[in-house]
């Protein structure tokens, strides 16, 4: 005798904006925000703000995101308004890709 299954849409609603989808998504983010923080520049003795980027980073979750917004997120962001700069570079600075260096990393 074999097993049925009916997938329900609601049920699977309900699983992924479910606290454990959401606990591993927060898991997995702070993977990446640990390896961001080990991987990003400083700064010189010249910087007014030296230490200011590694020291912003921080994760937020929800249980409402993705296009649609039904399903758990976790998002691991630099808040410091220049982060995109150091990310993407400028025509005086290199780009770090800090962020996208610390997920290939991270999800490992």
């Amino acid at each position: 005798m074999a097993a049925r299954f009916k997938m329900k849409r609601k049920g699977v609603g309900q699983l992924l904006r479910s606290d454990m989808v959401r606990d591993d998504m927060v898991r997995r983010a702070e993977r990446i925000k640990t390896v961001a923080v080990a991987i990003s520049p400083v700064g010189t003795t010249r910087d007014p703000h030296p230490g200011q980027y590694k020291s912003a980073w921080e994760v937020t979750s929800t249980d409402r995101g993705g296009r649609r917004r039904d399903r758990a997120v976790a998002h691991v962001r630099n808040p410091t308004y220049y982060a995109r700069w150091v990310e993407y570079g400028t025509e005086r600075v290199p780009a770090h890709h800090v962020l996208l260096r610390a997920a290939v990393a991270g999800n490992r």
